[in-house]
């Protein structure tokens, strides 16, 4: 197979052994703490030794992308794909990079990356798949590179990947510890982190529907008092994708029981009024696709059909005027329909609500 190679570059076998053997001096083996990307760095730039493995691990690894990918001048031969999938696995080596990842250079970082991506996406029988199965320590490598904004994209990028396989999002979910971690992530102070880790948090809940639904509904008391906080959160973009999210979780048909919970809960509807009145527009405009399935609901809770009678003409005069400038035919419609239902309810007295659920109407503004 020596042909396959230009004289001096290196076979499959070949760029495997010398990696896993520069990376033993990165190491013992033990995992890299996850926050140790610019200590790392720094250690790196002060024993040459070490600096001189970088150098060659990340020439190696991008020999391997080149192999897979091809580029610009070479296309990808088939021979030897197989030949360095096979021995990848053969050598373990992937559980490796990803201990050290935050060791290497930014751009073998997204080398790293880049080849795990590659053989996770490798059709049926994905031999990277049952790798990931059989050592989960890699879903919680991944989930912890959250902690290093340094390997944070890195990290989430193949573990969006992994997510894509519905037995590595099972994992995930299963992995109660890992998974309610986003709930911290997706609130960092850093934008492309905490973006990354909410899309990633997203797929996880919407990517298998069935599972996710299952999930949803087995831990919906622990899952919706920390879902509540981020549709609540002060900074702006966290309050924006989960009140997103969280319509389109309510309103998929696999997540009936889900809704119908969320829905039958005057705590959540409270918030959802409140959100109506916050300043900015699109935050009115998600929330309102959420308030309107309360509304909607023809078998309301007693609590809730308490505050919408108690709130029923403040409610109505609201949606009247409410984003009336917005060029959007099927939210007129669904406005409309809102109205319709709120002036068939019976302005009673209610049961055992006493004070309005709203706070005082400020003026909206354009976000």
């Amino acid at each position: 197979m020596a042909f396959l190679f230009g004289r001096g570059k290196k076979s499959p076998t070949e760029l495997v052994k010398s990696t896993k053997q520069l990376l033993a001096t990165f190491s013992s083996g033990a995992p890299a703490a996850p926050v140790a990307a610019a200590a790392a760095a720094a250690a790196a730039d002060a024993d040459p030794g070490v600096t001189k493995s970088s150098e060659k691990i990340s020439a190696n690894l991008s020999a391997m992308k080149l192999m897979l990918y091809g580029d610009g001048d070479h296309e990808a031969k088939p021979e030897l794909i197989e030949k360095l999938v096979e021995e990848l696995f053969a050598a373990e080596l992937l559980l490796d990079l990803l201990r050290n990842i935050s060791k290497f250079e930014f751009e073998t970082r997204k080398d790293v990356a880049m080849v795990f991506n590659f053989l996770l996406r490798r059709g049926q029988h994905n031999l990277a798949v049952q790798y990931v199965e059989s050592h989960s320590e890699v879903i919680k490598l991944l989930v912890e590179g959250y902690e290093d904004s340094d390997i944070a994209l890195n990290c989430g990028m193949i573990l969006r990947e992994c997510i894509r396989h519905e037995c590595l999002n099972q994992i995930l979910l299963e992995s109660q510890d890992l998974f309610f971690k986003f709930f911290d992530f997706v609130q960092k102070t850093n934008f492309d982190v905490a973006s990354d880790a909410f899309a990633t948090f997203r797929q996880c809940l919407t990517k298998h529907k069935t599972l996710s639904s299952t999930f949803l509904e087995q831990n919906y008391d622990k899952i919706i008092p920390l879902y509540n906080e981020l549709i609540q959160s002060p900074n702006y973009v966290t309050k924006r994708q989960s009140l997103k999210l969280l319509g389109e979780i309510l309103l998929d048909k696999k997540n009936y029981a889900v809704m119908i919970r969320y829905i039958n809960d005057p705590v959540n509807l409270r918030i959802m009024m409140n959100l109506l009145r916050v300043p900015s527009k699109t935050i009115q405009f998600e929330a309102f696709h959420v308030f309107k399935v309360f509304i909607a609901n023809p078998k309301k809770s007693q609590p809730v059909l308490d505050i919408i009678v108690l709130n029923r003409d403040r409610l109505i005069d609201f949606l009247k005027t409410f984003q009336s400038d917005k060029d959007d035919d099927q939210f007129v419609e669904e406005k409309n329909l809102l109205l319709a239902t709120l002036s068939r309810i019976e302005p009673t007295t209610p049961s055992s609500a006493s004070q309005p659920a709203v706070d005082p109407d400020p003026k909206p503004q354009d976000d």
